[in-house]
Formats: structure tokens, C-alpha cells, sequence
């Protein structure tokens, strides 16, 4: 049996659910722990920053911890007032957790893209018949009278139709029921259902905490940690990603290959471009797409505030220097990068050959640097 497709997964490291520890963000772990403690606590809670900084797993983290404890936190029969909770962490060895990483504790609801049964592929959106299946859950897990715990990833897969039946269940939430949404990007979000959260802002790593947490998911890594919290801008996940498919290694050929901008070596760019051809390369597809938009998006910033404080790989500051000194060149690559977007969500959309793409984008960039040095 074919293992089930998880879109909240990152290759290489542990799901979100598997994870106990959290790093780097104390400030919304209090947060919330305060409301609980104070009998504050809100139905809605919106887990809003950058992709792979903690969101998800802070959500298991906070599930495991309302399901663990008593649908009431009011005076005991003796009139005893419950110490208030000093942490959200559960041993792993709670039954609530084993449950959870098993995905069989009823009153835990996961609400993400599922499977196409016909593709066998993940579908590209949360429908609405995955929110109406929200119905089942708070009645078949309502008869212990127990804490609910919903968690949605990422709310901003939702389409219109499946955001406006979640907006119903804010609007009129069931009994002790609390709903967490991942938001990589909340202002894509419905206005009105971002009103009825209460937010949790989860922050970019620095340095020091993305190393102790890359060696707690387990990632072989010998990366200096203050280049690579840069270039994956303080996000774990993407740091993951980096490590387990050679995205150092990539961004420095990247630089080496445009530092003969303009005059791009083509037979070294289009080798660079066939690697990400294939089923199995995909993922290796996406790194390029998305170390492409890195650079176009670090050498527009140089153009405004100069070169970057932290090299990302050799030859970089020497690099923007020399292509990108001044705030008209900042306009020319920041035009560039809207416009290649543009095109590789045009290009993914009709099945454009990856390297063709791929090619295609670094000829452009080629071709910028050349206008650039003309009009010098």
C-alpha cells in the first residue's frame, strides 16, 4: 500500500505532529498559554509567518496540550482552584500523544488538500467537502464532552467556497472547540475570517536557534548556520530543504554562472537546467524556481540598501556590486523578478518543460545584466 501523500510534510524531516520541541518561538507559546491560564481563550487562533518557522508545529503543540486537559478549568467539586498550566509541552508519552502522532485521537480534526483518488495526486486547493466534513467530526466527538481541537493547513489553500463555510464555524463555533489556522500568507486570507482570530505571530530563527533546530529534526548538516538562516530568512523548513537537496551547493553555482553576466555560459546553464528534468527531480524543480527568486529578490534589495551584510555564498557582494549599485538597478530586477513569476506560474500551469523554463529565466537575467552595463 502506496504511503499516503501529506502536503503539510517536509521531505527529509519529521511531520509537524512528530515534533515536541519548539524553538524561537516563546513569545506566541506565552501568549497563548496566558489567554488558557486567564480564561481567555479564544475559539479562533490565526498562526500567521513566514513559511516553515515553527507554525505548524506550534499548532500540534497546542493541540496536544488542550485535548490533554479538562473541558472545564473551573473550581473542582472541592471548590479547588486548578494550578495554572506552565507550559504547553506533553510527554511524548502521554496517551494523547500517542493518539495524535498516530492520527487516531477523535477529538483532533485535520483539515488539509487531500489526496485525488483518480491522479493519486494531492489536489491543489481545500474544497468545501473537506470543511463540511467538520459536521461529522463535532458530532461524533462531542458525546465524551471533551476539548476539539481543529487544525487547519494551510487556511490559504482554502477556495472561496470551503473559506466561507470555515467562516460559518468561527461565526458560530461549536462547544469547546478551538481552531487553529496556518497562514503563510494572511492576506489572502477572507477579511472577516482573520477578524474573528485571535493571532499568533510566529518569527524567522536566528542563527544559533536554526542550528539546534535543524540537529533536533535530525538534519546532517555542516553548513555554516548564520549562511543558511540567511539564505532560507530564518525559516526551519526551508533550511530542511536546503540541507537535503544541496541548495548551498545550487545557489553557489548559481553565482559562479552569473558572475559572467552579461555573456552567461550557456552549455553551463542549460546542464544546470536539465537537473531539475523528470518526475523524480520535482523537487529539485521547485529549489531552482524558488533560488532563482531568491536572487533576483537579493540583488533588488542591494540596489536599495547595498549589499547584503551576510555573504550567502562566495562571490555574492562582488556580484551585486557590480550588477546592482544603485536604485534604478534595483527597479530593473525587482520588474524582472515580477515579470519571470509571472511566467513560471503560466509555465507550470500548461507544463512547460522544466528546462526550457529554467533556461529560459537565466537567459533573461543574462539579458538584464546587459542592459544594465549599456547603460552604465
Amino acid at each position: 500500500m502506496a504511503e499516503a501523500l501529506e502536503p503539510d510534510r517536509i521531505e527529509g524531516a519529521p511531520h509537524p505532529r512528530e515534533t515536541h520541541e519548539i524553538l524561537g518561538q516563546n513569545r506566541a507559546q506565552a501568549a497563548f498559554l496566558e489567554a488558557f491560564n486567564t480564561g481567555r481563550l479564544h475559539h479562533g487562533w490565526l498562526m500567521t509567518g513566514p513559511r516553515g518557522v515553527g507554525k505548524a508545529t506550534l499548532a500540534w503543540q497546542i493541540a496536544r496540550f488542550l485535548i490533554s486537559q479538562p473541558a472545564h478549568s473551573g473550581p473542582s467539586l472541592f471548590g479547588d482552584e486548578p494550578a495554572p498550566a506552565k507550559t504547553l509541552a506533553i510527554s511524548p508519552d502521554n496517551p494523547v500523544s500517542h493518539r495524535i502522532a498516530a492520527m487516531s485521537e477523535p477529538r483532533l480534526f485535520l483539515l488539509r488538500r487531500p489526496t485525488d483518488e483518480k491522479t493519486g495526486k494531492l489536489k491543489t486547493v481545500i474544497s468545501v467537502d473537506e470543511v463540511r466534513r467538520l459536521k461529522n467530526f463535532f458530532s461524533l466527538s462531542a458525546t465524551d464532552g471533551g476539548r476539539r481541537v481543529v487544525i487547519v493547513d494551510a487556511a490559504d489553500e482554502m477556495n472561496v467556497q470551503a473559506a466561507n463555510a470555515l467562516l460559518k464555524l468561527l461565526e458560530e463555533p461549536p462547544e469547546n472547540v478551538t481552531l487553529l489556522l496556518i497562514s503563510h500568507q494572511p492576506s489572502r486570507l477572507l477579511p472577516t475570517i482573520r477578524s474573528r482570530c485571535r493571532e499568533l505571530r510566529c518569527h524567522p530563527l536566528p542563527p544559533e536557534e536554526m542550528a539546534l533546530a535543524l540537529a533536533a529534526a535530525g538534519a546532517q548538516n555542516d553548513a555554516n548556520p548564520v549562511i543558511l538562516a540567511a539564505l532560507a530568512a530564518g525559516s526551519v523548513g526551508e533550511a530542511m530543504r536546503l540541507t537535503t537537496l544541496d541548495g548551498l551547493k545550487t545557489y553557489q553555482y548559481i553565482i559562479d554562472l552569473m558572475q559572467a553576466a552579461p555573456g552567461l555560459d550557456r552549455q553551463r546553464a542549460l546542464a544546470l537546467a536539465e537537473t531539475a528534468v523528470g518526475a523524480k527531480n520535482v523537487p529539485r524543480y521547485d529549489l531552482l524556481l524558488d533560488l532563482l527568486d531568491l536572487l533576483l529578490s537579493r540583488m533588488a534589495r542591494a540596489g536599495v540598501s547595498g549589499p547584503p551584510v551576510i555573504e550567502a555564498a562566495k562571490g555574492e557582494v562582488g556580484l551585486f556590486s557590480r550588477l546592482s549599485n544603485c536604485p534604478p538597478h534595483a527597479r530593473e530586477w525587482a520588474n524582472l523578478q515580477q515579470s519571470l513569476s509571472t511566467r513560471v506560474r503560466h509555465g507550470r500551469a500548461v507544463n512547460l518543460d522544466p528546462a526550457a523554463l529554467i533556461l529560459d529565466m537565466l537567459l533573461k537575467m543574462d539579458q538584464t545584466a546587459g542592459t544594465l552595463a549599456q547603460n552604465r
